[in-house]
């Protein structure tokens, strides 16, 4: 049977919350509050609840152990599965202090550690991870004494939705969270939910792996959040920040509440709106070159993205910044009508679908030395470029346009002509426009 620990505690109340204020030493917090929890289906998800831990820490280990007015603030945590035991105590009247101490036990009571809950901080992960290896460095400490936070955690949906709010809101007004830890914890955004949802529930963006959330975690609660760029040994389709993108961008025509970032829509336009993204991005996966097809049958993924030797014969949408200019294209071009979405989809699968290969080689540098190999060009201008390609081969609307978007490719590739004559180009235009 698990011990207890007994810890002195104030039982309060704020808003819809209620907490207790505790008393804990070093070394009871160093043994029984832990970091990240699981609060979400998908395993990056999860560990997303857990602000990164890094090299920050070792400034304040040293406070610790060196700095005798040394002092640290409440930590805040969550009590996994629940609320713990609490058992409100009274104080014994005293003749001698009279009404001196009348009411000061109102709320009073012991918060029991008994091994039923776990525990892990939602707001202090730096002081906890310092406090963890001073006391392994110097037991002494471990008597000390710190104010620790306690709020229950429920595992179930209302729950976990509780606790990513109350996560979100101590964060945002302490030290400003990361869009990447906003995407992943936001309980308001609508786009952040779809996201989430994705990611979760979503049969191929489900999969562990195909969107990167984390690009190192280490064995002491240590993260480092994925940069908007997948690594040339990645394995992942794209990474978190980048799928939050996509959603936003295929969220047009959406009912107008899911562009609140402050204010949460309904369940049924979140359920409505997961359906419409997820439909739209499937249909994109299977139109962008056999994207989820190939991926799922590849054996090394990273080898899709670039062939060894081969790099410019790598796949497109395997590229974030290729997948961004791809999905502002479609926006355009469904929003203004250019296109329907079915003839859209079908003019994305006649694309040659290859690195080296128009449009795509607006953002594709190679090597003089070999050319089969080279590297991805992310500028600003290049993407733009992309972008204006892009609609050129999908929608075009005037020659103004293609000739503009013709112009920006030479720009950003010193002057070489683009590889597709503008009158192949100019074919797409309506039937209705004049040349001037």
């Amino acid at each position: 049977m698990p011990s207890k620990t007994f810890v002195p505690a104030f039982e309060a109340h704020v808003g819809n919350w209620k907490y207790y204020s505790c008393l804990m030493s070093y070394a009871a917090v160093a043994r029984e509050i832990n970091f990240a929890h699981e609060l979400g289906g998908n395993q990056d998800l999860g560990t997303m609840i857990q602000r990164g831990v890094g090299t920050r820490t070792t400034d304040i280990t040293n406070y610790l152990l060196t700095n005798e007015n040394r002092f640290l603030g409440a930590i805040i945590v969550a009590a996994w599965g629940g609320a713990p035991e609490y058992i409100p105590l009274e104080m014994e009247k005293n003749p001698e202090t009279g009404d001196v101490l009348a009411g000061m036990d109102r709320n009073f009571g012991v918060l029991t550690f008994d091994g039923t809950h776990q525990f892990f901080a939602l707001d202090g992960q730096h002081r906890l991870k310092a406090i963890k290896d001073a006391v392994k460095r110097n037991p002494e400490l471990g008597r000390e004494d710190i104010t620790v936070i306690v709020v229950p955690h429920f595992d179930d949906d209302a729950g976990r939705r509780r606790t990513r709010r109350l996560f979100t809101n101590i964060n945002r007004n302490a030290v400003k969270t990361t869009a990447q830890e906003n995407i992943a914890l936001d309980e308001d955004d609508g786009f952040a939910i779809v996201t989430r949802r994705l990611l979760d529930d979503h049969a191929f963006l489900g999969r562990q792996g195909v969107v990167q959330v984390f690009s190192k975690v280490g064995n002491d609660g240590e993260l480092k959040l994925a940069t908007r760029q997948v690594g040339v040994t990645g394995t992942a389709w794209t990474t978190i920040g980048v799928l939050y993108d996509l959603v936003t961008e295929l969220g047009f025509g959406l009912h107008e509440s899911m562009n609140k970032t402050s204010q949460r829509a309904t369940d049924d336009v979140l359920d409505e709106s997961y359906e419409i993204i997820a439909q739209r991005l499937d249909e994109l996966l299977g139109a962008c070159g056999d994207m989820r097809e190939r991926y799922e049958s590849h054996t090394a993924p990273k080898d899709l993205r670039a062939p060894k030797a081969r790099d410019g014969e790598g796949h497109p949408f395997m590229r974030p910044a290729v997948q961004i200019q791809i999905v502002r294209a479609v926006r355009h071009i469904s929003e203004q009508g250019l296109l329907p979405w079915p003839d859209l989809l079908k003019r994305l699968s006649e694309l040659e679908w290859r690195m080296t290969a128009a449009p795509f080689s607006a953002v594709w540098q190679e090597t003089p030395d070999a050319a089969r190999k080279g590297k991805m060009v992310t500028a600003k201008e290049n993407g733009q470029a992309l972008y204006e390609l892009l609609l050129a081969h999908l929608a075009p609307n005037s020659k103004s346009q293609i000739e503009r978007a013709l112009r920006g490719y030479r720009t950003v590739k010193n002057g070489e002509r683009y590889p597709v004559p503008g009158e192949e180009l100019m074919r797409r235009l309506p039937a209705h426009t004049e040349f001037h």
